[in-house]
């Protein structure tokens, strides 16, 4: 299989350097958000890999689900970080170290042993209570140790970059406010800051800043904000007091990224914020994580965030939400397929089976079929980072996350590119050199676009398919703009697949491509290898703050539930989208008046 791959990677790398992509910088793929049974919940879900098992997987190598089957990705990642939960770190693997002394406590194997996993058949029932009686400082800063170590083991630059992190996981009055912390280098602090430590995300951010001042550089990422129920862009600071400059200006120097998507959800809009975005409807989970509550959209979601940031900085001067956008798996497996028919669900044992997460029947009811209610049947099979970098190594990812010149995918390889400009020729997509121009006369995707002489800027995009992957439907350019103080949006479709061109809506015809629900075989012929555009912004005011971002999608696809469906020999559940187009979203490109 590694050298199929490399094959066709090989062909699709020499289209890269014809279509413009150029050499100035490469795409690297990755996962930022992965547990292993060093997390006290993954452990939970009778996982038993180890941080140098997740590299491996990175690698291409195959690794022990929980469930006892093999997983795989079909190719390597080029970089990875396993970020286990701080609170509690490492402490029910301690216990169920032979070594322990309570290690043959049954209250002890009920939480720790993989039948007592079984038995419970779900999360731990007063979990913390429990775990919290056995928790020391030293089992916490021995996993950490050996976190790191396991990161610095496998980082090899040019084949597989290594993040040592961990995720931080705060919650206020039920809504999610989790954060996974990368370092940039192996070099990290003894010990790290948990919920533990504080709920409160500014005291995550002022730990921060004092171990930059040690030494200990790293940033943060906000995810899972579409389950916050609004806490995680208010428009306030935590305590009610009104957003400063400095608030914004210390938010943004540890947060730089986002989590757009990932398996509990994609959290870029929601069709109740953007009821003109007929795309807005894509892998929404409606409820808090692990909850059956619904998720206040309004706060929740980072396109709303980005329009608040403009707002904020029209006030203060300063917009604490000008973030670029990563994606990630969050799999508690230690590693992730991706590919929707390969999906193995989040949790461990609880969700391996099908029938566990809502995809098929559990039995039926008056010859009618019958579903566990289940809030799993909402997880996607997402997400994935992409970076536009230098080389596949720690200075050159890093760098890439600091200046935002990153994208995030639901889990296919799309590469997306974006650069804005004034004076960007009207052929720039079609050009071998579209890079390099475009860093010389412009700004690229994740940077702010200085103020010129009042003509509207260009934004140039291109987007490639993934090779193992669905041709291309359509690639568009998002708009979100301040206008006397009130938010606006819009959706241009700047190039088609099949020859078509936008109407004067700015919509692409549908190419129709469809899917073949009885074997999920998908359209041939249809579909785009690769989209480009010049676009310049039709409704451009110089007084307006703005932003642009790229998003690409594929043409429609099995969703991972259909696969389900289609293997077990039933009809897909009718409540669950039968399909999905995988897509790929940038970083945006700032305009701000206020600047120039």
């Amino acid at each position: 299989m590694r050298g199929l791959w490399k094959g066709i990677l090989c062909a699709f790398g020499a289209m890269l350097a014809v279509a413009g992509f150029g050499a100035e910088r490469n795409a690297y793929f990755g996962d930022l958000h992965v547990h292993t049974s060093y997390s006290f919940d993954a452990f939970s879900f009778a996982t038993r890999t180890t941080p140098d098992d997740a590299y491996r997987f990175a690698r291409g190598e195959v690794i022990k689900h929980p469930s006892g089957a093999d997983i795989q990705l079909d190719r390597p990642l080029d970089f990875y970080a396993v970020t286990d939960h701080a609170a509690y770190l490492g402490v029910l693997k301690a216990l169920a170290d032979p070594a322990h002394p309570m290690a043959d406590d049954p209250e002890v194997q009920r939480f720790t042993t993989t039948e007592g996993v079984l038995e419970r058949g779900g999360y731990l029932p007063n979990a913390q209570a429990f775990i919290a009686q056995h928790a020391t400082l030293s089992i916490a800063r021995s996993a950490w140790q050996d976190i790191v170590a396991a990161a610095q083991r496998h980082n090899e630059p040019g084949v597989l970059t290594t993040f040592v992190g961990y995720e931080y996981t705060p919650t206020r009055e039920g809504g999610n406010l989790h954060r996974n912390v990368i370092f940039r280098s192996e070099k990290s602090p003894r010990d790290i800051f948990s919920r533990l430590d504080s709920t409160n995300p500014e005291d995550l951010w002022q730990w921060m800043d004092e171990q930059r001042n040690a030494g200990f550089e790293a940033l943060s990422i906000p995810h899972n904000s579409n389950g916050s129920d609004g806490w995680m862009f208010e428009t306030q600071q935590f305590d009610g007091s009104p957003i400063d400059a400095e608030w914004a200006e210390t938010r943004m120097r540890n947060e730089p990224l986002v989590e757009i998507t990932q398996v509990k959800g994609t959290s870029e809009t929601h069709p109740f914020l953007s009821p003109n975005d007929e795309w807005a409807e894509f892998e929404i989970f409606p409820y808090r994580i692990a909850q059956f509550v619904k998720s206040k959209p309004r706060g929740s979601y980072v396109r709303e965030a980005w329009l608040n940031g403009i707002g904020i900085e029209a006030e203060t001067g300063a917009n604490p939400y000008r973030f670029g956008v990563v994606g990630a798996s969050d799999t508690h497996n230690s590693g992730h397929p991706f590919a929707e028919s390969e999906f193995t669900g989040k949790v461990g044992v609880h969700d391996y089976a099908p029938m566990n997460r809502g995809s098929i029947p559990a039995g039926s009811i008056n010859g009618m079929p019958a579903y566990r209610e289940t809030y799993r049947r909402f997880y996607s099979s997402s997400g994935m980072t992409g970076v536009w970098a230098e080389a596949n190594d720690r200075e050159s990812i890093y760098a890439a996350f600091r200046r935002k010149e990153t994208f995030a995918t639901s889990g296919t390889r799309i590469k997306v590119r974006a650069f804005g400009g004034f004076e960007l020729p009207g052929d720039l997509h079609q050009r071998a050199d579209m890079a390099e121009i475009g860093y010389a006369r412009g700004v690229p995707m994740g940077s702010e676009l200085a103020g010129g002489s009042g003509d509207a800027p260009t934004i140039v995009a291109m987007t490639l398919r993934d090779p193992l992957g669905a041709p291309l439907a359509r690639l568009q350019v998002i708009k979100g703009w301040l206008d006397d103080g009130q938010q606006y949006e819009a959706v241009y479709d700047v190039a088609c697949s099949d020859g078509a061109v936008p109407d004067e809506n700015a919509r692409c015809p549908d190419n129709g491509a469809s899917v073949d629900l009885t074997n999920c075989d998908i359209s041939t012929g249809m579909g785009a290898e690769q989209l480009a555009a010049t676009w310049r912004d039709p409704s451009f005011d110089a007084g307006e703050q703005a932003f642009y971002y790229v998003r690409a999608l594929e043409n429609p696809t099995c969703r991972w539930s259909t696969w389900d469906a289609l293997r077990e020999g039933v009809e897909p559940r009718l409540t669950l989208p039968p399909t999905l187009m995988e897509r790929a979203w940038t970083s945006p490109i700032w305009y701000s008046p206020t600047r120039q």
